[in-house]
C-alpha cells in the first residue's frame, strides 16, 4: 500500500462508515457473494484488486458535501467514497428525515462557502434553478450531493427543509453514464463521482475532475474484475490515464 495513503486520516465518508457500524449493529448485508469478502479498509476492493497505491488527491477550489442516505457509506460500490479520496475538502453528513446533523447546517451557513445543490432542474421551483455558479469571487463553491439511490435522491430533496432556500444547480450533460456497478432505469442517472466531475470542472477545477474520472474508471475495472475473479492490469489505458494524471497532482502538491 502506498504508504502515504496508509498513514493518512480517514476522510469524512470513511468516519462517516464507521459512524454507521458502530450505530447499526443490525444493519443490513451489502456485500455480495457467499462468502463474504475480505476488503481493502482504505479502496473497499478485495487485496488482491486493491488500487491504494494509486490514489492520489489534488487541493480544489471548491468543496463537496455529501449527504449520504442511511447505509449509502456501508455499500462498497458507493462512489462518493471516491470524491472523498480526490477531493480534501468533502463533508459527508447521513440523511435523516426527522433530525439534521448541526455540523451540516454549521457548513452552510459558513460564510467561506456558497451553497448550491445539484440536482435536475425540473423537480425545483423555476427560481431556485440556475444553469451556472453564483459569481461571489469572495466565497468558495460548495456542491450539495444527494448521495444515495434515485428513489431515496428524491426523497431527501423533498423533505430537507434546510436546502430549501439554496440554488438548484440542474447539470445538463451530453455524455451518457459510464458507471456500470449498479444498474439504473436510465442511462442518463449519473453516479456521484461523475456528478462530482462535472461539478468540478463547471468550478474551473479541471485537473481534479479529470483525475476523478480516471479514479472511478479504475475503480469500477478493479471492482469488476473481481467480481469476475480475473486478475487487474496496471499497464492498460485505463491505468496509465491514471498514473498520467496522479503525477502532475503530486508534481503540484509538492512544488513550492
Amino acid at each position: 500500500m502506498n504508504d502515504q495513503v496508509k498513514d493518512a486520516p480517514p476522510h469524512a465518508v470513511a468516519r462517516l462508515r464507521a459512524t454507521c457500524i458502530a450505530l447499526s449493529p443490525t444493519r443490513p448485508r451489502l456485500d455480495r457473494g457467499e462468502p463474504r469478502q475480505q476488503r481493502c479498509a482504505a479502496c473497499r476492493l478485495p487485496p488482491s484488486h486493491c488500487a491504494c497505491a494509486l490514489r492520489a488527491s489534488v487541493p480544489t477550489r471548491a468543496g463537496v458535501c455529501l449527504v449520504m442516505s442511511e447505509f449509502e457509506s456501508l455499500k462498497p460500490s458507493n462512489t462518493g467514497w471516491l470524491v472523498a479520496d480526490v477531493v480534501p475538502d468533502t463533508f459527508a453528513f447521513a440523511w435523516s428525515r426527522t433530525a439534521v446533523d448541526p455540523a451540516l447546517l454549521a457548513l452552510l451557513a459558513d460564510p467561506q462557502w456558497q451553497p448550491v445543490v445539484v440536482f435536475p432542474g425540473e423537480f425545483a421551483a423555476p427560481e431556485r434553478v440556475v444553469t451556472e455558479l453564483p459569481s461571489d469571487p469572495t466565497r468558495r463553491p460548495l456542491f450539495i450531493l444527494l448521495d444515495g439511490t434515485w428513489a431515496e435522491a428524491r426523497k431527501a430533496f423533498r423533505k430537507s427543509p434546510y436546502l430549501d432556500h439554496l440554488p438548484v444547480l440542474g447539470l445538463q450533460p451530453e455524455q451518457l453514464s459510464r458507471y456500470q456497478l449498479r444498474r439504473s432505469w436510465h442511462e442518463h442517472h449519473f453516479c456521484t463521482a461523475e456528478v462530482a466531475a462535472l461539478c468540478l470542472a463547471l468550478a474551473g477545477d479541471a485537473h481534479a475532475a479529470q483525475l476523478l474520472e480516471a479514479w472511478l474508471d479504475v475503480f469500477s475495472d478493479r471492482y469488476l474484475r473481481a467480481r469476475q475473479s480475473v486478475a487487474p492490469d496496471p499497464e492498460d489505458s485505463t491505468h496509465r490515464r491514471l498514473h498520467s494524471l496522479a503525477s502532475v497532482s503530486r508534481q503540484t502538491t509538492t512544488s513550492p
